[in-house]
Order: C-alpha cells, then structure tokens, then sequence
C-alpha cells in the first residue's frame, strides 16, 4: 500500500485466479499443524517420561522449548520472508518442520528431543507469520481477503482443541513419538502443492537484517516468555522470574530505541502511533490472555473436577472448533457492512458474557450447560481474532506484510502465554488461601491438598472413603471459587478492552483497498511515461509490463509532479 505521495510502497499481486483458494487451503493446513502441536504432546508426556526418564527440569525443557524458539523468532522471520520471498521461507520451513518431527519422534534421550522440540520452534517461527503475509498478498479483493484471513484465525484456534483429540488414538495404539510423524505427511503434502500453487512475493527493496535488533528481539521476547512460563511453577517473585523478566525488558526497549533511527527497521516502532493498529495489537494480546487462559482452567476443570480423561475433555472442546470454522469467514463478510470497531467489540464483548457465564458453574454443572459460555468464548474469540489480525497486517505497508503478521502472532503468543500465567496463578491462590479442609485430615494429606486439587485427587487415595469423600467435596469447592474469581477477572479486563477497540478502530476502514491510483493520484499517467519505475513493480505492475499499473480508478493527469521520488519505498 502507498504510505506517502514521496514513496509509494508497492508490491505487484499475482493474479491468481481460482488458484489462491487452494494456496489458501495450503496455507491453512500449515497454520493448524503448527497450533495443533502447541497441545499435542500434553497426553505424550507420561509415556516418553516413562521411556526417556527425563529429569524434571528436562521435562520442562521438552514442554516449554517449542514455544520459547516460536516465539522469539517471530519477528526475526517475519522480516526474513519479506527480504528473501515468503513463499521460499514457507517451503524451507514446511521442509524443516517435517525433519524437525521425525527428529523428535524418534529421539533416544530427553537431550536430544529438547533439541528437535527446539528446532520444530525456529521451522514453525518460518511458516507462522509466512501463512499470513502471504494470505495478505495473494488475496487483493479487500472482501475476500478479510475472509480469508477469518478462516485463518479459525484453523488457529480450533488447532488448540485438536490437539489432544488426535494424540489420544495415536498413543492408545502406538509409542510416543508417534504424535510428531503426524506432521511429516502433511509438511509434505503442503510441501508438494504450495510449490505449484502458491506465488512468490517479497519487498521491492528489502534492506538488510540488522544482526543487532535480531538478537535484542530474540532476548526480549524470549525473556518475556520465560518469565510467563516459570511464574506458572515458581511465582512471580522468584528470583529466576523476575531476573528474565528485567533482561527481556531491557532487550525490549533497546531494540524498540535502536527502530526508530533504523532506515530499514525489523518493526516500524512508527506503526503504533496509527490508532488503528496499536488498537487491534492491544486488542488481540489481552482477548488472547482471556481466552487461552480460560481455555486452560476448563481443561483443568474437566479432568480434575468432573474427573475426566484428557481425551473426553479435548473431545468437550472440539464443537467450539467446528463453530469457529463456520464463524470466521461470515465475521469477514460482515466487516465491511458493520466496520472494525463494532465487530470487535462485539467479539470482546461476547467473550465477557462467556466469563460472566463460567462464574456461575458449580464442580457438578452438567456439560449441556457448560458447552454454551464455551460456545460463546469460541464466536467472542475467532470474532476478536479476525478482525484485530485483519486490521493489523493491513495497516502495514503490503511490502512488509511478514513484518506484521509477525507481530500479530507475536501478540497472540505473548497474550496466551501471559493468560496461562496470571489465571492459573489466581486460580492457584484462591484455592490453596479458600481450601477448608475436613477435621482430622492428617497432616501429610493436607499438605497435598493444600498444594493443588490434583494433589487433593492422589492423597484422597490412601483415606477411607467418608473421609475422601469430605476432602474432595472440599477441594471442588476452592477451586471452583479459584475458576470463578479467574473468570471475573477475564469479565473485566475484556469490557476495558471492548471499549478501547470501539474507540481506537473507529476510524479504520471497513475495507483496505488495493487501489493505488486512489491513494496516489495519477500514478498509471506517471508510469505510462516511466517503463522503468513499471518494471520495478510499481503500483501493482507485472515486471516489464510499461503502463500496465493494476489500479481499479481513473488515473487524473497532473497529479504527480515532475520531481515525485516514486521509488518503491522501504
């Protein structure tokens, strides 16, 4: 998109055709294998813990390595897509990812599988944000593309859902690694197709990557993310917490300092004064906090309260998948009827309904009732989702689409990652400070129940039945009061932030148009008279083709002054 009337920026869309709804669907699968294996080890864990035998600190590692390495080389990436072509970052990466897999499936030694687990990070950080940017260059009908980035959104949240539904078969008939081959058919299949189907498209004039910012990006946010995933075990005034937590900030500001007097930033630090985009940053990180966060504390509801197996409860959360599979593309048809703002409020807004309606849960609310505040989160979430990645991706120049769609993922990773933390702490102390346990409970059993209601479930083991009885009944009880006072937090924190969406996109386009003669009046009369500016890919013109800009108004003649800098800007 042209930013200025001194520097257009301008990337050429490939006419597709019929053919972008298959890149489409190849784009897609990539997105859902790579939220898929966020969840799919959760299930896999005892049993490579029984045949690895890893320390508990390795365990850690195994669980906690994959997003460390996703989410810290978001940006990085992002930026790498744009430089190099987005379609040879998803091919390399799809590649790695499927190499990454087989390495992990068959790892003899917690070592070596924390080092794929890391690896399947850095491939999955190649194709995450290369999905979106490439879904916001293929697609130059501003309807479609909002859709299709609303059926983007879908495949990543249902991901999270599938999970465990597809580890739970696989580890009943085979061992544990057998939940990383699954990746390998499908990396290939996309592999295979996305080499015919899907365009190359990168930045006219890319810049190079500062190793500097690249390392300070890497240390900031994987400081911040580290500090988030520790405070779940260790409290948020653990020494190790607080110190990832100061040298990710510190990394943070210095590359946010060393932006802005870069002429070729990894992130324009300038795009967050655009009230459009700093709103649906905003929005999607603290949506993403309350939703993954709730979506963890149910999965914790389900198989220690109601005492369900991790497969029954990843089945509990498969409908919300299926309805925001049906939900995402009419949100992308009905942005430009009802605008940004108001669609993600009402997103933000059904999702505090939906947390208003889990404080009302008892330990023995039946599913039929349970399902429908989790049906609402799942509309509130994927309503939220596409809209605010939309409006992010599309307020950035085309050019540097990778750059925003990597900091839209990285908005989602931080906020879930954050949601995790903070809910899961709350619920923690209000149940260990709320617990009120039966009298003549031994010492030994109290200091586990104390500890959390999984401990409650083992040491109610060894006590007779009355006694069990009286402990768990007591034990439900705290943390539903933990659940509950989790979820208002949720109701209050995202009625702020549906207030601050419909005040902040209030002014964005329903629609981000691809018409560069509207935003540059006259440009098809300027490069009719400059077939060199038209070969380099101005205003939308194919390669060598003069005069032939892709621009949907009238050009208007003396628009353009002599002395214009048209040069594709940066």
């Amino acid at each position: 998109m042209v930013t200025s009337p001194t520097a257009p920026r301008l990337d050429a869309p490939p006419q597709l055709g019929g053919r972008r709804w298959v890149a489409l669907v190849v784009i897609c699968m990539a997105a859902l294998l790579l939220s898929v294996d966020l969840t799919v080890l959760q299930l896999a864990i005892p049993s490579l813990i029984k045949d690895l035998k890893p320390t508990s600190s390795q365990i850690l590692w195994i669980a906690d390595i994959y997003g460390l390495a996703l989410s810290g080389l978001l940006v990085t990436m992002g930026n790498i897509g744009d430089r190099i072509g987005r379609k040879k970052l998803l091919l390399a990466g799809s590649f790695s990812f499927a190499a990454a897999s087989v390495l992990c499936a068959y790892a003899d030694s917690p070592s070596w599988l924390i080092f794929g687990r890391a690896l399947l990070g850095v491939a999955g950080a190649t194709v995450y944000p290369t999905t979106l940017s490439i879904i916001r260059n293929i697609f130059t009908d501003p309807k479609e593309r909002t859709t299709a980035v609303g059926i983007w959104a879908a495949m990543i949240s249902g991901g999270m859902a599938i999970g465990p539904i597809v580890a739970g078969p696989l580890l009943n008939s085979f061992w544990w690694g057998s939940v990383f081959l699954i990746n390998v058919p499908i990396m290939v299949l996309l592999f295979s197709v996305a080499v015919f189907v899907v365009p190359e498209s990168r930045s006219p004039l890319p810049g190079r990557i500062d190793p500097v910012s690249v390392v300070l990006s890497v240390i900031g946010v994987v400081g911040i993310v580290y500090a988030i995933q520790e405070s779940v075990h260790d409290g948020f005034t653990d020494t190790r917490v607080l110190t990832a937590t100061a040298i990710g900030v510190v990394a943070l500001v210095l590359f946010a300092l060393k932006q802005v007097r870069m002429a070729h930033p990894l992130i324009d630090v300038k795009l967050f004064t655009n009230t459009a985009f700093s709103g649906a940053v905003a929005s999607n990180t603290f949506a993403l906090f309350a939703f993954i966060g709730t979506t963890l504390l149910l999965s914790q509801y389900f198989q220690l309260v109601h005492q369900w197996s991790p497969l029954k409860s990843g089945l509990a959360m498969l409908p919300p998948a299926g309805v925001a599979i049906v939900v995402a593309p009419m949100i992308g048809m009905l942005v430009p009827k009802i605008g940004r703002a108001k669609l993600c409020c009402f997103g933000l807004g059904v999702g505090a309904v939906a947390m208003a309606f889990y404080s009302t849960l008892k330990a023995d609310t039946s599913y039929g009732i349970v399902i429908i505040p989790i049906i609402l989160q799942a509309i509130g979430a994927v309503s939220t989702f596409t809209v605010t990645s939309d409006t992010i991706v599309n307020s950035a120049p085309k050019e540097r689409s990778g750059a925003a769609s990597a900091l839209a993922t990285t908005a989602a990773e931080l906020g879930g990652a954050l949601g995790m933390a903070v809910l899961g702490t709350i619920l923690n102390n209000r149940y260990t400070h709320t617990l009120e346990l039966p009298q003549g409970t031994p010492a030994q059993v109290a200091s586990a129940a104390r500890d959390s209601l999984g401990g409650a479930l083992q040491a109610a083991a060894a006590l007779p039945a009355k006694t069990a009885s009286a402990l768990l009944d007591a034990a439900d009880a705290a943390f539903m009061r933990g659940l509950h006072s989790a979820v208002m937090v949720n109701v209050v924190l995202l009625a702020v932030v549906a207030i601050t969406a419909l005040i902040t996109l209030r002014h964005a386009p329903a629609t981000y148009p691809e018409d560069y003669e509207e935003e540059f009046p006259g440009l098809s009369e300027y490069l009719a008279h400059h077939p060199e500016e038209a070969a380099a890919g101005l205003g939308g013109a194919a390669p060598g083709a003069a005069g032939t800009a892709t621009t949907s108004g009238a050009a208007r003649q003396g628009d353009v002054p002599p002395n214009a800098d048209l040069r594709p800007g940066t």
